[in-house]
Parts: C-alpha cells; structure tokens; sequence
C-alpha cells in the first residue's frame, strides 16, 4: 500500500520539458534584446522633456530657450533634436514648448521599429505642429 500511493505521487508530479524550457527561454531572450533596444530611445525622450521644461522655466527669449535647450541636452547626451527642433509659441505672454519627432530602432536584418516621440508644456497636452513650408511656391 505504501508502495502504491508513493506510484501515484510520482504519476501527478509535472514539470516543464526540455523543449518547453528552450522555448521559454527564447522568448526571455528576444523581449531582453528589444528591452536593450527601446529602453535608451525611452530615456533619451525622458530626458528631453526634462530639458524641455527647464528651458522653460529659463525664459527669455525663443533663441534663448533654444540655447538652454540644447545645453540641457548636451549634458544628457540627448542626440535624437535640438532647440532649433522645438516649436515655441506663445499664449498670453507664456511661452510653451512643443517638440515631435520620429525614431527608428533596428532590431535585425533589415527589420525596424518606428516609434513616434512627442511632448508639450501646454497644459492642454496639444503639440503645436512646426509650419510647414507653403505648397505651390507663394
């Protein structure tokens, strides 16, 4: 009877075969890569806000905020815009900061991915577009 019930324990118990744990494994593997991959693109964008807000905070004029900009970039090895970038307007005397732009990640062979950056220090959270150039040359 000990014998029996000890058979049966053994016939319940599971686990994970070999060729479950690879698999596991490489999907652990491939959401690590993109991890490496779009964490610094994240950062990157993190950093511009901040470098956004104290230019800002900075004042003065357009080009000066500009400056501060990319000052506060260039310390945060903030490559992806520069002041020159940003689109400044201004609502009743307060100047908001708006930016956009486009990031291209390769993750292998010729596979990329786009991810669309964009912020504001409106409060409204409307990023005011930069002015295209008008079409039919008038």
């Amino acid at each position: 009877m000990f014998t029996s019930r000890r058979q049966q324990s053994f016939s319940r118990q599971a686990g994970i075969s070999l060729t479950g744990l690879i698999f596991v494994l490489a999907v652990l593997g491939v959401a690590a890569v993109f991890a490496m991959k779009l964490v610094p693109t994240y950062m990157e964008y993190s950093a511009i806000k901040g470098a956004m807000q104290r230019a800002k905070e900075a004042g003065g004029t357009n080009r000066e905020m500009q400056v501060a900009f990319d000052k506060n970039a260039d310390m945060n090895n903030v490559t992806a815009i520069r002041g020159a970038d940003l689109v400044i307007t201004r609502d009743n005397g307060t100047p908001e900061l708006s930016f956009a732009y486009e990031k291209r990640v390769p993750l292998m062979g010729n596979v990329s991915l786009v991810i669309d950056y964009e912020g504001t220090t409106d409060p409204s959270g409307a990023v005011a577009a930069k002015d295209a150039p008008a079409e039919g040359g008038q």
